[in-house]
Protein backbone atom coordinates (compact mmCIF):
# COMPACT_ATOMS: atom_id res chain seq x y z
CA UNK A 1 0.00 0.00 0.00
CA UNK A 2 1.46 3.64 -1.15
CA UNK A 3 2.01 5.76 2.34
CA UNK A 4 -0.10 8.49 2.22
CA UNK A 5 1.20 10.55 4.85
CA UNK A 6 4.60 10.40 5.61
CA UNK A 7 5.95 12.46 8.81
CA UNK A 8 2.37 14.00 8.66
CA UNK A 9 1.04 10.30 9.95
CA UNK A 10 2.35 11.37 13.22
CA UNK A 11 0.17 14.50 13.48
CA UNK A 12 -3.67 15.27 14.20
CA UNK A 13 -4.17 12.05 12.15
CA UNK A 14 -2.56 8.96 10.89
CA UNK A 15 -3.61 8.92 7.42
CA UNK A 16 -1.91 5.89 6.45
CA UNK A 17 -3.77 3.91 9.39
CA UNK A 18 -7.13 5.74 8.21
CA UNK A 19 -6.61 4.01 5.10
CA UNK A 20 -5.82 0.60 6.17
CA UNK A 21 -8.53 0.80 8.57
CA UNK A 22 -11.17 1.66 6.25
CA UNK A 23 -9.54 -1.09 3.69
CA UNK A 24 -10.37 -3.37 6.08
CA UNK A 25 -13.70 -2.36 7.18
CA UNK A 26 -15.10 -1.57 3.80
CA UNK A 27 -17.81 -4.32 2.70
CA UNK A 28 -17.19 -6.19 -0.47
CA UNK A 29 -18.41 -5.04 -3.43
CA UNK A 30 -21.40 -7.11 -5.67
CA UNK A 31 -20.28 -10.40 -6.61
CA UNK A 32 -18.70 -9.99 -10.16
CA UNK A 33 -16.65 -12.43 -12.23
CA UNK A 34 -13.37 -10.83 -13.23
CA UNK A 35 -14.27 -11.02 -17.24
CA UNK A 36 -17.20 -9.24 -15.79
CA UNK A 37 -15.19 -6.65 -13.52
CA UNK A 38 -13.09 -5.92 -16.99
CA UNK A 39 -16.43 -5.32 -18.73
CA UNK A 40 -17.99 -2.93 -16.53
CA UNK A 41 -14.40 -1.00 -16.32
CA UNK A 42 -14.38 -1.25 -20.32
CA UNK A 43 -18.21 0.17 -19.89
CA UNK A 44 -17.52 3.13 -18.11
CA UNK A 45 -14.69 4.24 -19.63
CA UNK A 46 -16.91 4.32 -22.83
CA UNK A 47 -19.36 6.00 -21.64
CA UNK A 48 -17.62 9.15 -19.99
CA UNK A 49 -15.99 9.64 -23.19
CA UNK A 50 -19.42 9.49 -24.85
CA UNK A 51 -21.21 11.61 -21.88
CA UNK A 52 -18.01 14.45 -22.22
CA UNK A 53 -19.40 14.91 -25.81
CA UNK A 54 -22.97 15.18 -24.99
CA UNK A 55 -22.36 17.57 -21.66
CA UNK A 56 -20.25 19.59 -23.96
CA UNK A 57 -22.71 19.87 -26.81
CA UNK A 58 -26.11 20.89 -24.20
CA UNK A 59 -24.08 22.97 -21.98
CA UNK A 60 -21.73 24.73 -24.73
CA UNK A 61 -18.75 24.80 -22.00
CA UNK A 62 -15.30 23.60 -22.44
CA UNK A 63 -13.36 22.07 -25.91
CA UNK A 64 -11.97 18.69 -25.80
CA UNK A 65 -8.51 20.40 -25.32
CA UNK A 66 -10.17 21.73 -21.63
CA UNK A 67 -10.55 18.26 -20.34
CA UNK A 68 -6.88 17.86 -19.15
CA UNK A 69 -8.52 16.09 -15.98
CA UNK A 70 -8.15 11.70 -15.80
CA UNK A 71 -10.98 9.78 -15.72
CA UNK A 72 -10.21 6.88 -12.94
CA UNK A 73 -12.37 3.58 -12.69
CA UNK A 74 -11.74 2.10 -9.06
CA UNK A 75 -13.07 -0.09 -6.66
CA UNK A 76 -14.07 1.26 -2.59
CA UNK A 77 -10.62 0.51 -1.51
CA UNK A 78 -9.56 2.60 -4.33
CA UNK A 79 -11.78 5.59 -3.78
CA UNK A 80 -10.51 5.27 -0.02
CA UNK A 81 -6.84 6.23 -1.15
CA UNK A 82 -7.82 9.15 -3.25
CA UNK A 83 -10.19 10.97 -0.95
CA UNK A 84 -7.67 10.55 2.15
CA UNK A 85 -5.12 12.18 -0.43
CA UNK A 86 -7.51 14.64 -1.19
CA UNK A 87 -8.71 15.32 2.45
CA UNK A 88 -5.13 15.51 3.77
CA UNK A 89 -4.64 18.12 0.90
CA UNK A 90 -7.47 20.24 2.12
CA UNK A 91 -6.89 19.82 5.36
CA UNK A 92 -3.07 20.19 6.18
CA UNK A 93 -3.99 24.25 7.31
CA UNK A 94 -6.75 22.96 9.57
CA UNK A 95 -4.38 20.63 11.30
CA UNK A 96 -1.21 22.46 11.29
CA UNK A 97 -3.33 24.86 13.77
CA UNK A 98 -4.49 22.58 15.36
CA UNK A 99 -1.39 20.93 16.05
CA UNK A 100 0.41 24.51 17.44
CA UNK A 101 -2.62 25.15 19.48
CA UNK A 102 -1.37 21.46 21.22
CA UNK A 103 2.13 22.49 21.97
CA UNK A 104 5.52 20.74 21.83
CA UNK A 105 5.76 19.64 24.79
CA UNK A 106 6.87 15.32 25.42
CA UNK A 107 3.52 14.73 26.81
CA UNK A 108 1.82 16.60 24.04
CA UNK A 109 3.25 15.04 21.32
CA UNK A 110 3.03 11.26 22.97
CA UNK A 111 -0.89 12.07 23.50
CA UNK A 112 -0.66 13.66 19.72
CA UNK A 113 0.48 10.51 18.34
CA UNK A 114 -1.95 8.35 20.11
CA UNK A 115 -4.18 10.39 19.10
CA UNK A 116 -3.66 10.90 15.60
CA UNK A 117 -4.06 6.79 15.49
CA UNK A 118 -7.50 6.93 17.51
CA UNK A 119 -8.80 9.43 15.22
CA UNK A 120 -7.08 7.51 11.95
CA UNK A 121 -9.07 4.33 12.81
CA UNK A 122 -11.90 6.34 13.16
CA UNK A 123 -11.68 8.38 10.22
CA UNK A 124 -11.27 5.31 8.57
CA UNK A 125 -14.30 3.75 9.86
CA UNK A 126 -16.58 6.75 8.56
CA UNK A 127 -14.57 6.78 5.05
CA UNK A 128 -15.39 2.79 5.11
CA UNK A 129 -19.08 3.41 5.45
CA UNK A 130 -19.30 6.08 2.36
CA UNK A 131 -17.10 4.16 0.39
CA UNK A 132 -19.62 1.81 0.01
CA UNK A 133 -22.35 4.60 -1.31
CA UNK A 134 -20.63 6.72 -3.36
CA UNK A 135 -21.14 6.19 -7.84
CA UNK A 136 -18.75 9.02 -8.62
CA UNK A 137 -17.14 12.18 -7.74
CA UNK A 138 -15.20 14.76 -9.22
CA UNK A 139 -11.81 15.02 -7.06
CA UNK A 140 -11.21 19.14 -7.19
CA UNK A 141 -8.28 19.03 -4.82
CA UNK A 142 -7.07 15.80 -5.65
CA UNK A 143 -3.33 15.84 -5.46
CA UNK A 144 -1.24 13.75 -7.81
CA UNK A 145 0.30 10.46 -5.83
CA UNK A 146 2.16 7.76 -7.47
CA UNK A 147 -0.64 5.12 -7.56
CA UNK A 148 -3.09 8.08 -8.52
CA UNK A 149 -2.77 10.29 -11.48
CA UNK A 150 -4.44 14.07 -11.52
CA UNK A 151 -4.66 16.99 -13.76
CA UNK A 152 -1.62 19.22 -14.73
CA UNK A 153 -3.24 22.14 -14.24
CA UNK A 154 -3.89 22.04 -10.86
CA UNK A 155 -5.21 18.49 -10.19
CA UNK A 156 -8.34 16.95 -10.22
CA UNK A 157 -9.81 13.78 -11.03
CA UNK A 158 -13.23 11.96 -12.21
CA UNK A 159 -13.22 8.67 -10.39
CA UNK A 160 -16.50 6.19 -11.22
CA UNK A 161 -16.95 3.83 -8.34
CA UNK A 162 -17.31 0.66 -10.32
CA UNK A 163 -18.97 -1.50 -7.60
CA UNK A 164 -20.96 0.69 -6.59
CA UNK A 165 -22.81 1.32 -9.37
CA UNK A 166 -23.14 -2.36 -10.26
CA UNK A 167 -24.65 -2.72 -6.67
CA UNK A 168 -27.56 0.07 -7.37
CA UNK A 169 -28.56 -0.58 -10.79
CA UNK A 170 -29.22 -4.46 -9.74
CA UNK A 171 -30.88 -3.28 -6.80
CA UNK A 172 -33.05 -0.36 -8.83
CA UNK A 173 -33.24 -3.34 -11.67
CA UNK A 174 -33.02 -1.34 -14.51
CA UNK A 175 -31.25 -1.64 -17.60
CA UNK A 176 -27.47 -1.49 -16.78
CA UNK A 177 -26.00 0.32 -19.70
CA UNK A 178 -28.37 3.16 -19.49
CA UNK A 179 -28.09 3.53 -15.67
CA UNK A 180 -24.13 3.27 -16.24
CA UNK A 181 -24.62 6.21 -19.19
CA UNK A 182 -27.41 8.59 -16.80
CA UNK A 183 -24.39 8.09 -13.83
CA UNK A 184 -21.69 9.21 -15.46
CA UNK A 185 -23.44 12.00 -17.58
CA UNK A 186 -24.03 13.65 -13.77
CA UNK A 187 -20.14 13.39 -13.16
CA UNK A 188 -19.19 14.05 -16.40
CA UNK A 189 -20.73 17.67 -16.08
CA UNK A 190 -18.81 18.15 -13.05
CA UNK A 191 -15.57 17.91 -14.52
CA UNK A 192 -16.78 20.21 -17.04
CA UNK A 193 -17.38 22.67 -14.97
CA UNK A 194 -14.19 22.99 -13.66
CA UNK A 195 -12.16 22.48 -16.78
CA UNK A 196 -14.30 24.91 -19.03
CA UNK A 197 -14.40 27.24 -15.60
CA UNK A 198 -10.37 28.21 -14.83
CA UNK A 199 -11.39 30.31 -12.03
CA UNK A 200 -13.91 28.03 -9.83
CA UNK A 201 -11.44 25.81 -8.46
CA UNK A 202 -9.25 28.19 -7.23
CA UNK A 203 -12.30 29.87 -5.71
CA UNK A 204 -13.73 27.04 -3.96
CA UNK A 205 -10.76 26.36 -2.66
CA UNK A 206 -10.13 29.67 -1.07
CA UNK A 207 -13.47 29.81 0.30
CA UNK A 208 -12.63 26.56 2.35
CA UNK A 209 -9.76 27.93 3.44
CA UNK A 210 -11.43 30.79 4.74
CA UNK A 211 -13.45 28.75 6.48
CA UNK A 212 -10.60 26.47 7.75
CA UNK A 213 -8.62 29.33 9.03
CA UNK A 214 -11.80 30.83 10.50
CA UNK A 215 -11.94 27.46 13.13
CA UNK A 216 -11.02 28.41 16.58
CA UNK A 217 -11.96 25.76 18.61
CA UNK A 218 -9.86 22.85 20.77
CA UNK A 219 -8.46 20.21 18.71
CA UNK A 220 -10.31 17.86 21.12
CA UNK A 221 -13.68 19.24 19.68
CA UNK A 222 -13.27 18.49 16.49
CA UNK A 223 -11.82 14.75 17.06
CA UNK A 224 -14.66 14.19 19.09
CA UNK A 225 -17.18 14.69 16.20
CA UNK A 226 -15.58 12.22 14.31
CA UNK A 227 -15.18 9.89 17.65
CA UNK A 228 -19.45 10.43 17.61
CA UNK A 229 -19.82 9.55 14.14
CA UNK A 230 -17.71 6.47 14.27
CA UNK A 231 -19.35 5.30 17.23
CA UNK A 232 -22.66 5.39 15.54
CA UNK A 233 -21.47 3.00 12.89
CA UNK A 234 -20.97 0.55 15.81
CA UNK A 235 -23.69 1.17 17.81
CA UNK A 236 -22.23 3.44 20.55
CA UNK A 237 -24.76 5.85 20.59
CA UNK A 238 -27.47 5.15 22.69
CA UNK A 239 -31.19 4.57 20.76
CA UNK A 240 -32.78 8.04 20.53
CA UNK A 241 -29.74 10.09 21.82
CA UNK A 242 -29.52 12.51 19.20
CA UNK A 243 -26.40 14.86 20.16
CA UNK A 244 -26.13 18.87 20.04
CA UNK A 245 -29.41 18.58 18.26
CA UNK A 246 -28.58 16.31 15.45
CA UNK A 247 -26.25 18.92 13.85
CA UNK A 248 -23.38 18.01 11.29
CA UNK A 249 -20.01 18.24 12.28
CA UNK A 250 -19.54 21.53 9.62
CA UNK A 251 -22.08 23.29 11.73
CA UNK A 252 -20.69 22.40 15.16
CA UNK A 253 -17.56 24.09 14.67
CA UNK A 254 -19.31 27.10 12.71
CA UNK A 255 -18.02 31.15 13.86
CA UNK A 256 -20.25 33.95 12.92
CA UNK A 257 -17.46 34.43 9.98
CA UNK A 258 -18.05 30.72 9.07
CA UNK A 259 -21.46 31.24 8.63
CA UNK A 260 -21.16 33.57 5.98
CA UNK A 261 -18.40 32.07 4.23
CA UNK A 262 -20.80 28.46 4.44
CA UNK A 263 -23.55 30.34 2.96
CA UNK A 264 -21.58 31.11 -0.39
CA UNK A 265 -20.21 27.81 -0.27
CA UNK A 266 -23.17 26.43 0.28
CA UNK A 267 -24.75 28.28 -2.80
CA UNK A 268 -21.55 27.20 -5.11
CA UNK A 269 -22.58 23.54 -3.95
CA UNK A 270 -26.16 23.83 -5.01
CA UNK A 271 -24.98 25.20 -8.23
CA UNK A 272 -22.71 22.38 -9.08
CA UNK A 273 -25.01 19.70 -7.87
CA UNK A 274 -28.41 20.99 -9.79
CA UNK A 275 -26.68 22.00 -12.90
CA UNK A 276 -25.28 18.15 -12.99
CA UNK A 277 -29.03 17.06 -12.23
CA UNK A 278 -30.06 19.14 -14.88
CA UNK A 279 -27.87 18.52 -17.53
CA UNK A 280 -27.92 14.77 -16.68
CA UNK A 281 -32.25 14.91 -17.17
CA UNK A 282 -31.75 17.41 -20.26
CA UNK A 283 -29.51 15.19 -22.33
CA UNK A 284 -31.16 11.96 -20.84
CA UNK A 285 -34.05 11.63 -23.03
CA UNK A 286 -31.85 11.55 -26.05
CA UNK A 287 -29.62 8.95 -25.35
CA UNK A 288 -30.78 6.87 -22.56
CA UNK A 289 -33.70 5.01 -23.66
CA UNK A 290 -35.39 4.24 -20.08
CA UNK A 291 -34.12 7.51 -18.25
CA UNK A 292 -37.50 8.14 -16.68
CA UNK A 293 -37.83 4.69 -15.09
CA UNK A 294 -34.05 5.11 -13.78
CA UNK A 295 -35.03 8.81 -12.49
CA UNK A 296 -38.43 7.31 -10.86
CA UNK A 297 -36.62 4.70 -8.79
CA UNK A 298 -33.90 6.51 -7.92
CA UNK A 299 -35.40 9.23 -6.82
CA UNK A 300 -37.43 6.79 -4.95
CA UNK A 301 -34.21 5.20 -3.31
CA UNK A 302 -33.24 9.04 -1.78
CA UNK A 303 -36.46 9.55 -0.50
CA UNK A 304 -36.69 6.29 1.59
CA UNK A 305 -33.03 6.48 2.65
CA UNK A 306 -31.88 3.36 4.43
CA UNK A 307 -31.54 2.34 7.98
CA UNK A 308 -32.24 4.18 11.24
CA UNK A 309 -28.17 4.39 11.43
CA UNK A 310 -27.80 5.37 8.12
CA UNK A 311 -29.96 8.16 8.14
CA UNK A 312 -28.32 9.50 11.53
CA UNK A 313 -24.83 9.11 9.99
CA UNK A 314 -26.21 11.45 6.99
CA UNK A 315 -27.36 14.05 9.00
CA UNK A 316 -23.87 13.91 11.52
CA UNK A 317 -21.86 14.32 7.98
CA UNK A 318 -24.36 16.77 6.60
CA UNK A 319 -25.24 14.73 3.97
CA UNK A 320 -28.77 15.57 3.91
CA UNK A 321 -27.78 19.02 3.12
CA UNK A 322 -26.57 18.00 0.22
CA UNK A 323 -29.77 15.88 -0.97
CA UNK A 324 -31.31 19.27 -0.67
CA UNK A 325 -28.84 20.78 -2.55
CA UNK A 326 -29.33 18.69 -5.82
CA UNK A 327 -33.11 19.92 -5.65
CA UNK A 328 -32.67 23.48 -4.83
CA UNK A 329 -29.72 23.85 -7.47
CA UNK A 330 -31.59 21.85 -10.10
CA UNK A 331 -34.86 24.59 -9.59
CA UNK A 332 -32.71 27.50 -9.94
CA UNK A 333 -30.97 26.13 -12.94
CA UNK A 334 -33.96 24.87 -14.51
CA UNK A 335 -35.62 28.31 -13.84
CA UNK A 336 -33.08 30.81 -14.99
CA UNK A 337 -33.12 28.87 -18.25
CA UNK A 338 -36.22 28.85 -19.26
CA UNK A 339 -36.33 32.53 -19.04
CA UNK A 340 -32.94 33.40 -20.44
CA UNK A 341 -31.91 30.30 -21.97
CA UNK A 342 -28.60 28.52 -21.83
CA UNK A 343 -26.33 31.27 -22.93
CA UNK A 344 -27.85 33.69 -20.71
CA UNK A 345 -27.88 31.04 -17.53
CA UNK A 346 -23.76 30.32 -18.47
CA UNK A 347 -23.20 34.16 -17.45
CA UNK A 348 -23.16 32.39 -13.94
CA UNK A 349 -19.94 30.91 -15.15
CA UNK A 350 -18.19 34.84 -15.94
CA UNK A 351 -16.63 35.10 -12.49
CA UNK A 352 -17.40 34.55 -8.84
CA UNK A 353 -19.72 38.19 -8.58
CA UNK A 354 -22.11 36.21 -11.07
CA UNK A 355 -22.44 32.87 -8.85
CA UNK A 356 -25.69 33.48 -7.06
CA UNK A 357 -25.87 33.83 -3.44
CA UNK A 358 -27.85 31.51 -0.96
CA UNK A 359 -30.98 33.50 -0.99
CA UNK A 360 -31.14 33.55 -4.57
CA UNK A 361 -31.31 30.15 -4.75
CA UNK A 362 -34.03 30.05 -3.90
CA UNK A 363 -35.55 33.14 -5.40
CA UNK A 364 -33.83 32.97 -9.29
CA UNK A 365 -36.07 35.77 -10.32
CA UNK A 366 -33.14 38.05 -8.04
CA UNK A 367 -30.25 36.40 -9.49
CA UNK A 368 -31.95 37.38 -13.22
CA UNK A 369 -32.42 40.69 -12.28
CA UNK A 370 -28.91 41.40 -10.90
CA UNK A 371 -26.75 39.51 -13.37
CA UNK A 372 -29.05 40.66 -16.55
CA UNK A 373 -30.51 43.41 -15.64
CA UNK A 374 -30.67 46.33 -18.58
CA UNK A 375 -27.70 49.52 -18.40
CA UNK A 376 -29.55 52.46 -17.06
CA UNK A 377 -29.79 55.11 -20.32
Amino acid sequence: MTSIGGAASSGMVDWNLAVATATRLVRPGPDVSRDEARAVVAVLRRHARSAEEHVRGFTNLGTPETHDTPLLVVDRPGWVRANVAGFRELLKPLLDKMQERRGTSPGNVVMGAVGGKVTGVELGMLLSFLASRVLGQYETFAPATRDLPAGANGGGRLLLVAPNIVHVERELDVEPHDFRLWVTLHEETHRTQFTAVPWLRDHLEGEIQAFLAETDVDPTTVLERVREAAQSLVGGRPEGEEGDEGRSLVEIVQTPAQREILGRLTAVMSLLEGHADYVMDGVGPEVVPSVAEIREKFQQRRAKGASRLDMALRKLLGLDAKLRQYRDGERFVRAVVDEVGMEGFNRVWTSPNTLPTKAEIGKPADWITRVHRKPEA
